[in-house]
Formats: structure tokens, sequence, C-alpha cells
């Protein structure tokens, strides 16, 4: 029995994609990635924003075609658009034959089975529980994994729907995520991302403080790990003891993603944020003056509802002054049942995306200059794959988060495998991309 599984969303959708393989390839079940000859085609989905919600259901769709050929015998749904729109998807899409909530996926083996049995299972825990499963197929490569150490989130900021899906935050315990780290590293992962809704206030429900530095710790001291990256840090909740340890463990990526949102003190309050400008700059500047090289990723929301002209050119003043070295931007989405949604003054879709493309051409100029000044530098590079056809390999520096960052391209005739890791002298600039040599082929 051949499953194909498709995870759409981001990488804390993608932890519970490989959990979900595991437990199915323990309970016999094989995988392919033909649409023409799965018996099961599962979809673990995804709706944060409307671009989202609209591709989750857009592949919903098109695998429920396969529905009519004599091979594929059930179609399941897991995931946020699920867990959401459980009715709907049953209601709208007769070709679904199961529908799991996100709190419940260790019952995936078990839906998969009713739903060949020509039954329509539906398994939705409270969305504050928390599965149990702890198996994994890694799917990015072998190299790299990320580690969801928490689920959920208490912020409710005014625009988005995930407390309303994924319950209330819940931290995994240490001694599962050690142990889970630990059978990644001896499967030969090499880099460890952290990630959760918010990774900062890890262990606050269960252990009464904030506990991500401690974590850190404890994973900084399994064999096999040589990169530990931190993911999503609100920057109200970065505590000294947590620069500390980034600034002082060797195995911790100098590089933090904090998502601030915005600039203007008007649009934070608005959105519910627990920060303002003054807070912000004083954050960022603190990091810097610890950790001179630490590279700062950080996303923006672009036509949030009452954003004037003004604040859209305050926010263009903070990004030129401040110069993240990674930043993405994303045009405001409503989402119905959240209060920003209700909110007057909403943003014409065109001037959304206008004031979105202004951010990111200013931000080109800036990771294109920030490239040039690495030119000259001694980098450590994680191999991610070979150029085709050229004396040349794919990679990542610290700075570079998977999917979301810059590359280096190295050169060299020196044969390397994905997972390595290389000292690499930086020669050349682009855009957001940089070129290098391996040091010890470097000549003048």
């Amino acid at each position: 029995m051949k499953i194909l599984f498709i995870s759409l969303g981001c990488d804390k959708n993608l932890v519970d994609t490989e959990k979900m393989l595991g437990i199915l390839r323990d309970a016999g079940y094989e995988f392919t990635e033909d649409e023409t000859q799965a018996q099961v085609i599962i979809v673990n989905t995804c709706c944060f924003i409307g671009d989202a919600k609209e591709e989750s259901i857009n592949t919903i769709l098109e695998m429920a075609e396969y529905k009519k050929t004599a091979v594929c015998k059930a179609l399941i749904v897991t995931g946020c658009l699920a867990e959401r729109y459980k009715e709907e998807v049953q209601k709208e899409i007769p070709e679904v034959d199961g529908v799991l909530g996100i709190a419940s996926y260790d019952e995936i083996a078990n839906v998969v089975e009713e739903a060949l049995a020509h039954h329509h299972p539906q398994v939705f825990l409270p969305n504050n529980g928390m599965p149990t499963a702890r198996k994994r197929i890694v799917t990015t490569g072998g190299y790299y994994a990320f580690l969801k150490i928490a689920e959920g989130c208490d912020k409710h900021c005014t625009y988005c729907i995930i407390p309303k899906i994924r319950g209330s935050y819940r931290s995994v315990p240490m001694e599962e995520l050690i142990e889970e780290a630990k059978s990644l590293a001896e499967g030969g992962v090499r880099e460890l991302i952290l990630v959760a809704q918010e990774t900062t206030l890890y262990g606050i429900d269960l252990y009464g403080r904030k506990m991500l530095p401690e974590l850190l710790k404890q994973l900084a001291q399994i064999s096999g790990i040589w990169w530990i990256r931190l993911q999503y840090c609100y920057p109200e909740e970065i505590t000294d003891e947590l620069i500390q340890v980034i600034k002082t463990e060797p195995k911790i990526c100098h590089y933090l993603d904090i998502p601030i949102q915005h600039a203007s003190d008007s649009i934070l309050k608005r959105m519910g944020r627990k920060t303002s400008q003054t807070q912000l700059r004083a954050m960022i500047q603190k990091l810097r003056k610890e950790i001179p090289d630490i590279a700062l990723r950080t996303t923006l929301i672009a036509g949030f509802p009452g954003e004037t002209q003004e604040d859209h050119e305050e926010t263009m003043r903070f990004v030129d002054e401040l110069e993240f070295d990674r930043l993405g931007v994303f045009t405001y989405s409503a989402e119905e049942d959240t209060p920003a949604a209700c909110m007057e003054d909403q943003i014409p879709a065109e001037v959304k995306e206008e004031r979105r493309d202004a951010i990111m051409e200013l931000q080109q100029e800036i990771a294109f200059d920030h490239c040039e000044r690495m030119i000259g530098r001694t980098v450590d590079v994680i191999i991610e794959g070979k150029v085709a056809d050229e004396n040349a390999y794919v990679g990542r520096t610290y700075m570079d988060a998977p999917n979301v960052d810059g590359y280096i391209f190295v050169q060299t005739a020196t044969p390397l495998m994905s997972g390595d890791f290389a000292r690499v002298i930086v020669t050349g600039a682009a855009e957001y991309d940089l070129i290098g040599e391996l040091e010890n082929e470097f000549t003048e």
C-alpha cells in the first residue's frame, strides 16, 4: 500500500508531517511521489494567511481528481485547514475520506485504516492537547532538521488566527526534546533549527520560567550536532541570559529570527504587539553590541488596517537605519475571526502591494551592501548540493536559514558531500548570495 504525502505551509507543519510519516512507516506503509501510483493521498494543510489557504484548497481539489481513478482509494486531509474548517472540508469536498486535527496526528495510521475500510473518520482532540508521537522520517536531506520545541501561542496578535487553531502555548518536555535531538544526530543531522510559534517562551508553562537557555546548553552537548539555529524569537522575550548563551556557546549560530511586523508605534499597538519602536531599537542595539557578528532576520506586514503613508514611511526609515541582514515582507491578509479583520480603514490590495515592494526594494540594496562587505571574510559553510555541470557547490553560512535566506556558491574541484562543513573565503557577492572558494585552495 503506497502513500503520497503532501506537506504545505511552515517548517513547524513539516515536523508534524515527518512524525506522521514515521508512524505510517512503522505501520507497514510505503511511500511514493507519483500521484498516479498512490493508493492513499494525505495533504497536510496550512491556512495561516489567505494565500496559504488557497494553496491548501487547490491542492486538495487537485488530489481529489485522483479519486476518480482505480488506484487511489482514500484522500485524507490533516493540519490547520482541516482543524479550522473540518465541517466545510467534508461538506464541500466529498472525495475527502478522513479529516485529522492538528493535536491528534499520532492517530494517522488509524485514520488511514478506517478510510480504506470506507469509513469517514474524524479525529479531533481539543486544540490544547499534545500528540505523543516522536518518531520521524527526516525529509530535509538528512543533514539538517527542524526541532519543534512548543505548540500553540498565547500572544493573540490581532491579525493572527494561530491561537484559535493551535491553542495555547505548550512546551514539549525537555527530556523528550533531548531524546529526539540525539536520535536526529544519530541519523546524520548536523544542524538543528529550533522552531515554535515562539521559541523564546519555551518552558514557561512546564517549569515556571523561560528555559530556552538551559535547553540550548543541553542540546549543545549532543555529539554530532555542529550548528544550532534559533527562529521565531519575540523581541520582548529575549533575555540577557539567552543572549549570553548564544554569545558563548560555539555551536549556536550567531543568528536570530526576530519577527517585529512593523515599526510605527500606532500600528504596533493596533496589532496587539508588546513592543514599541524604542524598545525594538534598544534590543537590536544590545544584540549587536553583545554579539557583533550576529545576523538578524525579521518579517514585516505591509498594509495593516489603518496604516497611513506616514506609518509606511516610518517603517522604511526604520529598515534603512537598522539594516537587517535578512528581511521578508508580507501584505496584510484579513483572516476571519481575528480582530484586525473587523477593523476600519482596510487598505486596498494595490496599496499593500506597492508598500511591500517598496520595502523589499530597499532591503535588496541593504542585502547587496551586506554581501559586498563579506568579501574577504572566511566563514564556515554547510554544503547543500552540487551545481550541475560545474565545479561548484551550493551551501549556507551561519547567517542563512534554509528555504528563507541566501546561499553561498563554493567554487572547487574538491569533491564535497551534502552535510559537509567547509571553511570558505568569500570572493564575490550577488544580490542576496555570496561566491567563495575553499580556504586551502584560495590564492591571491
